[in-house]
This record gives structure tokens, sequence and C-alpha cells, in this order.
């Protein structure tokens, strides 16, 4: 509905409110006068009084308006209206600082609550402020080096390598193991391109592998009958932030004399049997765009288990330059660094990583707890050995239920709040349809026509929260009444 279809000039008459009433049908009208300024509200109620305490269809709309009314400024945020909405007061104008008529808000028109926005209100500011104090804003800089260091101390002591974006993470881990032309490479079928596409990137193909039923990560039962003699590698991804079972794994690898590479975009944070994720395999790789438990607005890292491979890599990662001989190359290398500045927001950020993981979990107890009683849904799994970070919660609409995934994401869109469909399977898109048949991948479109993610960011507030259950409740309760 737009703004103009529910405002009304001061000396417009009763008779015409009505009729503007009627048209809208939110039982409310803003009432301005020609220079757009709020002066009052006038609903049906207020009309239907009027009229019985003896005025006319033809009497002014401004004789009988509401000038006790409730507005907010045009950029207010979500939490204040949230908090101004009730059974009494259900519309709220919004108007600019000189008092103009702008927008209105409704429980179900609020501002978009995002499915992942990072929180920047650390050290962030500060140490980009230092770069630019300083010069130091490109690939070299202190606080690439403090980024990787952090990465390493965290990560069992493994070298890492801050590269810049999750993509390029992965590709320079497979380059760096040696993957190349003519080997095959185990992944899962659910999961992001990049990690199929970094893969295709190196000559290599992707061999699709199915998930579990309840992590949804790559199911190590069904990868045996893959194998063959150009099989080099596997690649689990800890998919939404739960682990990979990585003991199988790993036992899986040693059997076939297979390298590890751990993708670990969506699971920073995560642990395994007590250990982080990305401390299992040859090499790991993190992204940390925007949307990611971290963030440096694009960037990635690559954290290795033997020093002389990351040596290796370091010289890809810059052009394939010697660094004993400057502008001497040894190899058809890559640009993939990190700048100082990315780095510098990735230092604040993850100071306070353990933070933002507390958080995602307790958003995800809270989802829990909604969902749970609810027939219709699966809710995420963690198993014993291990700790979910819960990147993005994620669930399950099932068959059974008496309405479509699809409903329930536009339903929620049309009360303000964003949520996401679960990746397509890869073996469904015209890129990757020869690196899987669908007969062998029935878990992961299972998972893909019935997986959604709800707003997982750090910055929730309570308010929105109960929002977005009450919102996914109030759509359920019309089929659980019927």
């Amino acid at each position: 509905m737009q703004i103009k279809e529910i405002t009304i000039l001061e000396l417009s008459i009763i008779k015409i409110a009505l009729l503007k009433l009627e048209s809208s049908g939110l039982g409310i009208l803003f009432v301005t006068n020609n220079e757009n300024k709020l002066l009052g509200v006038v609903t049906d109620g207020d009309i239907r009084r009027a009229l019985i305490n003896g005025a006319s269809l033809d009497s002014p709309i401004k004789e009988i308006m509401n000038k006790n009314y409730v507005s907010l400024h045009v950029d207010v945020d979500n939490i204040k209206i949230l908090q101004c909405i009730n059974e009494k007061i259900k519309i709220i104008p919004l108007i600019d600082s000189e008092g103009s008529l702008i927008d209105y808000s409704s429980i179900n028109k609020i501002r978009k609550i995002s499915v992942a926005s990072p929180l920047l209100d650390g050290n962030e500011l500060a140490y980009v402020t230092d770069c630019i104090n300083t010069n130091w804003i490109s690939s070299q800089g202190k606080y690439v080096t403090k980024f990787e260091d952090l990465f390493t101390e965290y990560h069992d002591k493994r070298r890492s390598l801050a590269v810049s974006n999750g993509t390029v993470a992965l590709h320079l881990a497979l380059v760096a193991l040696g993957i190349g032309e003519g080997d095959e490479v185990l992944v899962p079928d659910l999961t992001f391109a990049a990690s199929v596409n970094a893969i295709i990137y190196t000559g290599a193909k992707p061999v699709l592998v199915d998930v579990e039923q309840d992590t949804w990560n790559i199911d190590i039962t069904k990868a045996s009958k893959y194998i063959s003699d150009k099989t080099k590698a596997i690649m689990p991804v800890h998919l939404y932030g739960h682990p990979c079972d990585m003991d199988t794994i790993c036992k899986f690898a040693f059997k076939f004399n297979l390298k590890i590479i751990e993708d670990c975009a969506e699971a920073l944070g995560s642990l395994y049997k007590g250990r982080p994720v990305g401390v299992f395999g040859d090499v790991a790789t993190f992204s940390f765009y925007g949307n990611k438990t971290i963030t440096t607005g694009e960037g990635g890292m690559v954290v290795f288990k033997d020093a002389n491979i990351a040596e290796f890599a370091s010289v890809m990662r810059d052009h394939g330059m010697d660094k004993s001989r400057r502008y001497w190359h040894s190899f058809v290398g890559y640009n993939y660094r990190l700048t100082n500045i990315q780095a510098a927001i990735g230092v604040a950020q993850f100071e306070r990583l353990s933070e933002f993981v507390e958080a995602k979990r307790k958003i995800a107890s809270i989802y829990n707890k909604c969902l749970k009683p609810i027939n219709y849904f699966t809710i995420p799994t963690e198993r014993n050995d291990c700790f979910n970070s819960y990147w993005l919660y994620t669930f399950l609409v099932k068959d059974e239920a008496p309405f479509k995934r699809d409903d329930l994401i536009q339903h929620l869109s049309l009360c303000g709040v964003e949520s996401r469909p679960v990746f397509f399977p890869m073996h469904e898109m015209p890129p990757y349809m020869n690196y899987g048949d669908s007969i062998n991948l029935k878990m992961s479109k299972l998972v893909s026509t019935q997986g959604m993610s709800l707003p997982s960011s750090v910055i929730l507030s309570e308010i929105e929260l109960e929002h977005i259950c009450n919102s996914i409740l109030s759509f359920c309760n019309k089929y659980l009444k019927s």
C-alpha cells in the first residue's frame, strides 16, 4: 500500500474519507496539509462516532481527526517500531525532522530484517584509521601479519595465509596441494558453488557425493563407490556451521591416500571434539564475506598443515614471484592478496569471535524453542561431539506439512523478515550436471527443496527475534486450527 493511498488533506470531507478507507481496507488515514505536514489521523471508528454525534458527510475531516497520535521518525529502527505496535496502535506514521509524512509502518511493514548483517562497532574504525594515518593501505602492513598470526594461534599453530576472498582461498589450497588436470576431487552435492568452481579452475573434476540426513554434510558412507585411480582429494564442507564427521573422513582419506581440503567458509568458531574445524585436513579455507561470522567485506584465509606447502602457496599468492629475487617469477602465480585495511577489520572482528558465536548459538536456541513443538519442521542438529556455530540457522519444512517452504518464505517477507532457501543441489545446475547422478543424490535434493534459513545476525534484538517467531507461529496456527 502506497502512503498516498492512505493520506487525506485536512479540508477533505468525511464522505471522501469513507471512500478512501473502504478502498485501502487499513481502517486509518493520515491527515496532512497542502505542504504534506502530518496534522493527525482518522479511523473508521472516529468517523462513526462523529456521525453519531451529529457530523454530516460534508464536514471537513480536520474537525474530527485525532491529534493525539503516535508517530516515529522515518529513520527509526525496527526495535522502536515493534515496541510501539500493540493491539491499539497497529499502524504508525513515519515523518521526517520537518514533520512531513514520508511512510508508515505496521506489524507487516517494518524495515526488512536481513538474514545476515555484520556488527562493526568494535575496533574496526580505529584500526582502519591507523592504516590510513600510517599510509599502509595495500597488501603489506602489520594488520595482514597480525590477522594471519591470530588464525595460526587459533588453529593449532598451523601457518595461515590471508587472501582476497573465500573462493580464491579454495583455489590456492588446491593448487598448493598439486591438484590439477586429470585429477578428481570428492565434494558434497549440497554446497555453495565456490566449492565446486575452485576444483574446476584447477582443471580437476569435481565428483558430487550425497549428504547425511541429519547434518547435511558429505556422507562418507556413500563416497567409496566414487573412488578411482584419479581420485586425489576430498573436500568436506562444514555446512551452515555444523562440523563434518572428521574422524571418519580422515580414516577414509588415509585408506585411499587422499588429500583433505576443509571448506570452513561457514564454520569459523565451530568445534569438532573440542578442536576448531580447519585443523583436521591438509589445508583449510575460510571466507570473510559480509555475511560470514566475522567479515572483512571480502576476504579469506588458508590454513596449512605442512609449512613447506604453505610457503609455496605464499609465493603463488603473490604472482609466483621469488621471495629472494624481486620481480623474478618462478611460477605463473596469482594476485590473491588481502589488503591491510581489510585485515585491520578482520583483526577487530576476530577479537570478538567468541562473542559472535555465543550470540548465534543464543539465536539458535530461541528458534529451536519456537520451532521444535511444531511437527511441520525439522530443526538443525548438533551431534554430541560437535559444537555448531550456527552461521545461518537453517531448518526443514517437512513434506507432510500442509504448506510449502516457499509459502513460509513469502509470508515472512510480507512480515518484513528476510529468509532464504537452501542452496540448489550442484548436480541440477547446467554447469555441473555431468559431475553427479540425481539417482545417487536424493538427500541433497530433499534438503534443498525443504530447507530455509532465518535471520542469524548477531545484531538481532530480542524484540526482532520475538517478531520473527511470532510471524512463523501466526502462519502455522492457521493450519493447526483447520
